[in-house]
């Protein structure tokens, strides 16, 4: 069997930062890596699942929410997924920034996160999301094209 694209990354290597992680087309994925691989502490059920109500919301309400077509978690607890459609690396970056410090300046209920709209609707951590929000903002604000490949 075929290993696929992203167990074939480094994670010995990889680092806190945003990558292309692979082009299907006018498709692509970004590796939003908030954690480093296998370093705790990874991020708590509760911000990962807040970071995720958040930043879809902020993104999916953005000038690009034509262009986003996925946003969730890896299982590992390290980040997220990002999929875009038509939108260069320069414009996503711009929009996870933006999106970023929306999220940041989030007061009041998060979205989605009433019984009837989620899943697991009780497992949110607002302050603990904002905490890994702005350590990864802090990474990814100065960020550039030439950042976007893995190492």
């Amino acid at each position: 069997m075929n290993k696929i694209a992203s167990f074939q990354v480094d994670h010995d290597t990889l680092e806190v930062g945003c990558y292309v992680s692979r082009i299907d087309g006018d498709i692509v994925t970004y590796d939003l890596r908030f954690v480093k691989p296998n370093t705790e502490p990874f991020l708590s059920n509760g911000a990962l699942h807040t970071i995720e109500h958040l930043f879809a919301t902020y993104a999916r309400n953005s000038k690009d929410a034509g262009s986003i077509i996925y946003f969730g978690p890896m299982g590992c607890r390290t980040g997220f997924y990002l999929i875009v459609r038509d939108l260069s690396g320069k414009d996503t970056i711009a929009l996870i920034n933006e999106t970023l410090e929306k999220a940041i300046a989030h007061t009041g209920e998060i979205p989605g996160s009433q019984k009837k709209e989620c899943g697991n609707y009780l497992d949110h951590d607002l302050e603990g999301a904002k905490v890994a929000m702005r350590k990864y903002y802090s990474v990814l604000k100065d960020w550039n094209i030439y950042n976007l490949q893995y190492k």
